[in-house]
């Protein structure tokens, strides 16, 4: 069992501008907490739309999903996540799934998203600060966090612990007066058939929701 992860992105205040200079103070907030620099890391996310049977894409068949998400994380290279969310699934395939998609031509990736940045270890912490940008492009879309706790897999008796470290960390960032805040927001993981058990399909999820709020925050943004 891997152990339990926690998501978090910026919520920027009213008006402000999303830029680099906040991914800066976070990552100098985890060496304040005694956070020692341990290499960088990537996770994607992939947008599919179905095929047509021109080649376009498009809707083709009412019981195919019009839109179908895929997650490569950084810490599991040979598997490859795939979200349905029209249907609540999370599913764990090998990492050629992709290639066996674009053979059966059944779906297209419409766009690519990358999360990257550096990773800090911290005790019984692993923390992942980073920015979302767009593959082969570094315009930047959003800045989140993963917060890993190695000696828990349990979802529920993890939440105290979770909790008290989210807090210490919202107080670190609000000394530095940033325009914004991080914000934890859980995903339905009961929804979709997932345990209290922590599982690499409960991080795919994660992924896919914390590029929903980033994506809303944009669209406010605009």
């Amino acid at each position: 069992m891997p152990p339990i992860k926690w998501l978090m992105h910026w919520h920027p205040s009213p008006g402000a501008t999303l830029n680099s200079q906040i991914l800066t103070e976070a990552c100098a907030c985890a060496e304040a907490l005694g956070g020692t620099k341990d290499g960088r890391w990537k996770t994607s996310i992939f947008f599919y739309r179905p095929m047509t049977r021109d080649g376009a894409a498009g809707q083709q068949n009412p019981d195919v999903p019009r839109e179908l998400l895929g997650v490569a994380l950084h810490e599991r290279p040979g598997l490859y996540f795939s979200i349905v969310r029209a249907h609540h699934l999370v599913l764990q395939a090998d990492a050629a799934f992709p290639q066996v998609m674009e053979k059966l031509q059944s779906y297209r990736v419409r766009v690519a998203l990358n999360f990257e940045g550096i990773q800090y270890q911290m005790g019984d912490f692993c923390l992942r600060i980073g920015k979302c940008v767009p593959n082969n492009s570094e315009a930047l879309r959003g800045i989140m966090m993963e917060v890993e706790y190695y000696p828990l897999s349990s979802i529920e008796k993890s939440r105290a612990i979770m909790e008290d470290f989210f807090e210490v960390w919202q107080e670190t960032v609000a000394k530095k007066s940033l325009p914004g805040r991080f914000i934890h927001v859980e995903s339905n993981f009961s929804e979709y058939g997932l345990s209290d058990q922590y599982s690499f399909q409960h991080t795919a999820l994660q992924y896919a929701t914390c590029l929903q709020h980033l994506m809303a925050a944009v669209t406010a943004r605009g």
